[in-house]
């Protein structure tokens, strides 16, 4: 029969989260004989479904150890925001990598790939369907950091990497004294570079800027998820926009339900003043952008390979 229909109706079921119940992305296929045609039902994360009970919360905690370390990157992987001891403040973290196709299936001729975020294209006079897990992609990840924060959009983000040599894969280098980056890192200093045009950091991180903090934190935990994830992760203080910074969980009990893990290191001891930040875009001189921790032995090091501090502007 010229008009008969086939049906093929594919749940396509993804880890779910412990936030409370799975979550699905569902693709529907309605193919005829001259056509496809293909529809899509998604459930979206909200802060408002992820409010977890109190004996959840205790569930997602964690010891910051090898031992959980993989669970860590498998959540950055689905999309998911972590809670993470760094070498000066708790932090927020999330994958901040464009997203690659994960997987792909085949029914009746309709060809599916799993990967962020969904996306349709018809190629070949064939359907190619890419679907996203449903706890989102890397850029809505990110956006949720700023929602549990309740931070301006307009408000950057750092990045973590797992060692210096990682560094270039994000940020231009080249133009750096050679060991600079190894005499600051690892350690509680945030290097702000140029972007590089070949970086794989998904578009939606700080966009408008053309430049991005780095760190590689002096702490093995972080350091450890990042390179198992091989990949970026976008990292922000863990406390509610303009609240004092977190140096122990307890310090942000607040936000605990809204984080798949939160990994617990003690009590941190550098304080509350967070990384140093420097401005190194520039050949041959600096900027620091906020003194944090570290401000007297980051400037010492840096005049030893004859940086010069740029004026101040007004």
């Amino acid at each position: 029969m010229a008009d008969s229909l086939s049906l093929i109706r594919t749940f396509a079921t993804f880890p779910s989260s412990h936030l409370g119940s799975s979550n699905y992305g569902i693709v529907s296929f309605l193919q005829r004989n001259r056509g496809s045609r293909v529809s899509f039902l998604k459930t979206d994360w909200s802060l408002e479904k992820c409010c977890m009970p109190v004996e959840n919360c205790l569930q997602a905690l964690r010891p910051a150890s090898e031992a959980f370390a993989q669970e860590a990157t498998d959540a950055l992987k689905a999309g998911k925001v972590i809670a993470v001891p760094t070498d000066t403040l708790y932090g927020l973290a999330c994958d901040a990598c464009t997203n690659k196709v994960l997987g792909e299936r085949s029914w009746s001729g309709v060809h599916v790939s799993r990967s962020l975020p969904w996306l349709g294209s018809h190629l070949g006079g064939r359907w190619w369907v890419v679907m996203r897990n449903s706890t989102g992609s890397s850029a809505e990840a990110v956006h949720r950091i700023y929602e549990i924060k309740g931070r301006k959009l307009t408000s950057p983000l750092a990045i973590c990497v797992g060692g210096v040599s990682d560094i270039t894969r994000y940020a231009i280098t080249d133009h750096l004294p050679s060991g600079l980056l190894d005499s600051l890192l690892p350690g509680p200093v945030t290097v702000v570079l140029k972007r590089g045009e070949s970086s794989v950091l998904d578009k939606s991180l700080n966009p408008g800027l053309d430049s991005i903090g780095v760190r590689v934190p002096d702490a093995d935990f972080i350091r450890l998820i990042s390179r198992r994830s091989e990949t970026a992760l976008a990292l922000t203080s863990a406390n509610l926009s303009g609240q004092p910074s977190s140096v122990c969980v307890n310090d942000f009990e607040n936000l605990w339900q809204h984080c798949a893990y939160v990994y617990d290191g003690g009590v941190l001891p550098a304080g509350r003043a967070g990384s140093t930040i420097v401005d190194l875009t520039e050949r041959g001189t600096f900027k620091i952008i906020r003194a944090g921790s570290a401000e007297k032995q980051t400037i010492a090091t840096l005049q030893r390979y004859s940086l010069l501090e740029a004026a101040a502007t007004i």
